[in-house]
């Protein structure tokens, strides 16, 4: 969850590190450090709080040096502190470490090492690390390699690891399990981070480290190993996306910048999936055969990645009659699922490296069941352990609290849904045409909604200072309603909770009152929910509620019950989760504006959760 960049050239190494971690900052991150490794001597700076700390820490006291490791720390064990704050060294200071991930052992191996005589300043698990290194070389191993080869073998857990040795001034050294690294190449200089934004502006290729996997990372080579020593042949990976993608470009946050370039990323998974005789492409490895015998569909996912897959169930099982199934990856593992190998899994991930995500599927690969994932990124762990990919080419998303990555996956289950109702014969290709004619609407209806962004400003405005809220949806806008409600929290602290409209009565209708915002999802199609949604409305409009609406341009009933509505255009049923939920993603950021909260870094979140 936290970022690990480490830099060897013929530059200050300082200054590159610092780069790297402004650029993992979406992350999520505490504290940040570096250590850079000048001739035979290593230097560290730690601070807590926001990289601008450590900066200030820098130009007072400066390091030089050509190779260096860098983090940012998300806390786990210990508070946040500087002597908590990465990185960790050995007790004779020759061993630096950075960390992304947990051991697990890490108190067995501390009272292990303590009894040897080792001295830890720190609560943190990652401490062990450069001890462990340091006892495996007092006790034989004839090299660095082989001494962080013997502590991977005692580490339990998950972990991206960074290593500088004071003998070793010409390597970096890293490993992975569990947690994303990769290394970048340029010219005559090498690169570690954990994720390829930290360096897009340096590097135009990558390795993508595997599970298990180490290297030694000179300024002119990599070798790759397994922990047993096998030697690996480096996989290169060109780099798709450019530099300006993890750049504000003009807009005040990431967050911003990337709801507006939904229209722009829906349209392109359109032309690139659908032909102009009507014909849909999935990119998949499957053939046609395996989905005409498939009877069941299990979905693993985690956070807004799990609203998509809610809204893929529904799609799927109303169009394809194909029983469906989602799940929280991180109960699936727990509730031992009856999956045999005719369930075909389908995780869903932005980053392809959400820890629980990744268990989930290793676990469904042991029953003997196919993976299609849907996925951002080219070279991730999800994308690498599937059988096939989805892939929804979003570019970088930077602002937490995901926006284009979810509608691009509503998009991927949209297509996916309607391929699969195709091979099977459950809708004619005349049907087909019907539902992609409507589905080409989207777009421009996901722009329209944006376009009336300082209407959605307003109405933030007047409700954003209520200690909560109520989000209210049905059937496909249900998934829409969670969706709403958690951008609410993540990005405004303010507490806010997403049911099913139906529920409402058992229960969260204690809570409204005249101080509660209640947003209701009530677009009018020929969905036979709506006048449900309305009759729901007026229950709270009755108990004095503050009504938001989100409703069709042009509905006159709407009017009559909501104080605020946010207008969307009329799109097929189906498809209204796509645009609705745009409006829901504006109504939260400039609620979170109001408040004054760090909206592209907020507190205690991380994107890429990479620990269970």
């Amino acid at each position: 969850m936290c970022g690990v960049v480490g830099y060897i050239g013929s530059k200050e190494a300082a200054p590159i590190l610092i780069d790297g971690l402004q650029r993992l900052e979406y992350r999520g991150y505490d504290s940040a450090g570096i250590a850079v490794l000048n001739g035979s001597k290593i230097t560290s700076r730690k601070e807590v709080g926001r990289l601008a700390n450590l900066e200030k820490m820098l130009a007072a006291d400066p390091v030089k040096g050509t190779r260096g490791i860098g983090h940012t720390r998300w806390a786990t064990h210990g508070a946040p502190s500087q002597i908590n704050s990465h990185p960790h060294s050995s007790s004779d200071g020759s061993i630096a470490v950075v960390h992304n991930g947990i051991i697990e052992n890490y108190a067995e191996l501390r009272d292990e090492l303590s009894a040897k005589g080792h001295k830890f300043l720190s609560e943190t698990d990652t401490e062990v690390v450069p001890h462990l290194i340091e006892q495996s070389l007092k006790d034989g191993a004839k090299s660095p390699v082989e001494a962080i080869q013997r502590t991977l073998k005692r580490l339990r857990g998950a972990y991206a690891l960074g290593i500088l040795f004071r003998t070793e001034p010409d390597a970096i050294y890293c490993a992975r399990k569990g947690s994303p690294l990769i290394i970048g190449l340029g010219e005559k200089e090498n690169f570690i981070a954990s994720d390829v934004p930290a360096i897009i502006n340096r590097i135009k290729k990558a390795i993508y480290l595997n599970d298990g996997e180490m290297a030694v990372v000179r300024a002119d080579s990599v070798e790759i190993c397994t922990m047993e020593g096998v030697a690996v042949t480096p996989v290169i990976k060109e780099i798709s996306f450019k530099a300006e993608a993890a750049e504000c470009a003009g807009f005040e946050t990431f967050m911003l910048k990337e709801i507006h370039e939904q229209p722009r990323i829906l349209r392109a998974m359109l032309e690139k999936h659908v032909s102009a005789d009507g014909k849909i492409d999935i990119g998949s490895d499957l053939k046609p055969d395996y989905f005409r015998k498939l009877n069941r569909i299990m979905i693993v996912s985690c956070g807004t990645a799990y609203h998509a897959g809610m809204y893929g169930k529904l799609l799927l099982e109303n169009l394809t009659g194909i029983a469906v199934e989602t799940d929280l990856a991180s109960e699936f593992r727990y509730r031992d699922p009856k999956i045999d190998p005719g369930t075909l899994i389908i995780p869903v991930s932005q980053s392809g490296e959400t820890a629980d995500t990744l268990a989930s599927i290793r676990m469904a690969k042991e029953w003997g069941c196919k993976i299609l994932a849907i996925c951002n990124v080219e070279g991730s762990s999800v994308v690498r352990e599937s059988d096939a990919v989805f892939f929804t080419n979003c570019g970088p998303e930077i602002g937490v609290a995901s926006t284009k990555a979810y509608t691009a996956q509503l998009m991927a289950f949209a297509l996916f849904s309607l391929y699969v109702a195709g091979v099977r014969g459950n809708l004619t290709p005349e049907q087909i045409k019907s539902y992609l004619a409507d589905l080409q609407e989207v777009p421009d209806a996901v722009h329209y909604v944006i376009q009336k962004k300082d209407e959605i400003q307003a109405i933030s405005e007047k409700h954003h200072d209520g200690p909560s809220s109520l989000y209210l949806g049905r059937k496909f806008n249900y998934p829409t309603a969670l969706e709403g409600a958690l951008k609410n929290k993540e990005i405004s602290y303010q507490h806010a909770e997403g049911y099913a409209a139906g529920e409402m009565k058992h229960g969260p209708i204690a809570l409204i009152n005249d101080a509660l915002p209640v947003i209701c999802i009530c677009t009018k199609t020929s969905d036979e929910v709506y006048e449900k949604m309305l009759s729901n409305i007026k229950e709270v409009e009755a108990r004095s509620g503050r009504i938001i609406a989100v409703a069709t341009e042009g509905d006159t009933e709407i009017a009559k019950l909501a104080g605020d509505i946010i207008y969307v255009p009329e799109v097929r049923d189906e498809f209204t989760p796509i645009v609705n939920v745009v409006g829901l993603q504006l109504l939260a950021y400039y609620a979170a504006r109001a408040r004054g909260t760090d909206i592209d870094k907020p507190r205690n979140l991380a994107k890429s959760v990479t620990v269970e």
